[in-house]
């Protein structure tokens, strides 16, 4: 080979080498499957760049109804789930597909409805709320999607023994957000987390009417898909989203989220 044409071949090399140094290495990418107050309260839009800042991962977020969520990770469909609803991510576990459950923050559920409040459900009592709605044929929208709310929803009204919910019941199969606007929108009432509710911008002549009963304690958890479920789950860097929102960088996160002052969700993975 001539000495002009091995230059060359070193320049073009050499080139190559530049080339790819530079180039900017993609991000490690993994799904989370999780319920829609922690996507339309703003949350994750706070949290997850946070988590891509201190671990360079990037994480596409399905949002769903919890019931949805696990739903989807247990066809393998997700890496890590971060829902609502206690018995059901226990029984996620129970069955194999995460091996460990972590909690990491809660808040709590309200009882939205008109200012007026035509039913005389206000109070600090859930049950006697929601006998008084059943009573009166008061317009009231469910979830009706399986999601963490709903699940808490049906408890409540099995808890006042009514399999007669009354003639303004209706389920719309809907996330947080749309039950919102059509309780907005109809003036009915609706069960909600308060962080959605207070990231809720077209609230009309809802306020919020039912609070502070020990039953409407709202529990999160996060759980890593099980690879012996679904050898394809990027178990690994789940591992470590999990174990970053459970750090105290993570609960810090958590902690400073808030809107018009008011924090929406108090961390709690390690009492």
């Amino acid at each position: 080979m001539n000495p002009l044409t091995t230059l060359r071949y070193s320049v073009t090399f050499t080139g190559l080498a530049a080339a790819l140094a530079m180039a900017p290495v993609k991000a490690e990418t993994i799904t989370m499957a999780s319920t829609t107050s922690t996507e339309q309260s703003g949350l994750f839009s706070q949290l997850l760049p946070a988590f891509k800042a201190a671990s360079g991962i990037d994480i596409k977020v399905v949002a769903q109804g919890t019931g949805q969520a696990l739903d989807t990770a247990r066809r393998g469909d997700a890496d890590v789930v971060f829902v609502h609803d206690q018995a059901a991510e226990e029984k996620f576990v129970s069955e194999g597909y995460a091996v460990k459950r972590y909690p990491v923050m809660y808040n709590d559920f309200v009882l939205i409805g008109p200012s007026g409040d035509p039913a005389g459900a206000k109070g600090n009592d859930i049950v006697a709320a929601l006998n008084k709605l059943a009573g009166a044929n008061a317009p009231f929208i469910s979830r009706g999607d399986k999601s963490g709310t709903h699940a808490a929803e049906l408890r409540y009204w099995k808890q006042a023994g009514l399999d007669n919910k009354g003639t303004g019941y209706k389920e719309c199969g809907c996330g947080m957000g749309p039950a919102l606007n059509m309780a907005s929108s109809m003036n009915a009432y609706v069960l909600s987390d308060r962080g959605t509710w207070l990231s809720f911008k077209n609230p009309g002549d809802l306020k919020v009417l039912v609070e502070g009963d020990k039953k409407l304690f709202n529990q999160y958890g996060v759980m890593v898909v099980n690879p012996a479920k679904h050898a394809h789950v990027k178990s690994a860097p789940a591992q470590k989203f999990v174990d970053w929102v459970t750090s105290k960088a993570g609960q810090d996160t958590i902690a400073s989220y808030k809107i018009n002052g008011q924090q929406l969700f108090f961390p709690n993975a390690n009492p």
